[in-house]
């Protein structure tokens, strides 16, 4: 039997995908908007849309489009855009959990090369699972840390038990009313990577949901350790306390 905690990657969609990306070298496929086929929903310049390339299969992928800039990023995003991006994202994610038909939910954002994506105009994905349990692969203590910042009751934290290694922020969320306070959380740990943090240039934020409570994880991605590869074997910085006091300086 198939083991429900392994993936299938559909090869000969990840070639079209892989075809389909390289060959547009001065067009955006999420700028020519007017092409855009299987819109599910749009809040404005925010668009939800089925992935093209259902590249995984026993999965339903779609592409939430963050805004019809090309160059806005992330951690420049004006609060109102912020915000409304966060209810928009969590809407569907949640919708697409709710609806049963999956056995869960995951809800991510890729920014730069070694992100893993391969377009680079701002977008998050929204994946409904048919058979594997995300949270199965998940540990409480993955989401706890050095405290940085909290305020009403959302907690801003450097992970001590990082999922891949060295430096990653958490949030934690109890009250989906606070949930633009996550955002602004994330927003600053992005702004502190790439500006602050040792030349990084791609990140990851990976959302989890837990019983009650909400989760988002900031990745720095660099070239990953090959003990991590080879053991999954964590490594956490040295530089725990200067990377709080920096980001209480420059933000709180």
């Amino acid at each position: 039997m198939k083991s429900e905690h392994v993936l299938t990657f559909n090869s000969i969609m990840g070639k079209q995908k892989f075809t389909y990306t390289a060959g547009l070298v001065n067009t955006c496929p999420f700028c020519e908007r007017s092409a855009l086929t299987d819109i599910l929903d749009e809040d404005g310049p925010i668009l939800l849309v089925k992935n093209k390339f259902q590249v995984i299969e026993d999965a339903y992928q779609t592409v939430l489009i963050e805004t019809d800039s090309c160059d806005a990023e992330f951690s420049t995003y004006s609060k109102e855009h912020l915000h409304r991006l966060f209810h928009f994202a969590f809407i569907h994610w949640l919708s697409l959990e709710k609806c049963g038909r999956y056995a869960s939910v995951i809800l991510f954002k890729n920014h730069g090369p070694l992100s893993g994506g391969s377009i680079a105009h701002a977008h998050m994905q929204i994946i409904g699972f048919n058979k594997l349990d995300y949270r199965h692969n998940i540990s409480p203590e993955q989401f706890g840390g050095h405290i940085i910042d909290q305020n009403c009751g959302v907690e801003l934290n450097i992970s001590d038990h990082p999922r891949v290694g060295f430096s990653e922020f958490n949030v934690v969320l109890k009250n989906l009313d606070k949930l633009d306070i996550m955002a602004d959380y994330l927003q600053i740990c992005i702004h502190y990577l790439l500006n602050h943090f040792r030349q990084c240039q791609s990140y990851n934020i990976f959302f989890y949901h837990l019983e009650d409570v909400f989760f988002a994880k900031v990745i720095p991605r660099f070239i990953t350790s090959p003990i991590y590869i080879g053991y999954s074997i964590p490594q956490v910085t040295d530089r725990v306390e200067q990377i709080v006091s920096e980001i209480k300086q420059k933000y709180f």
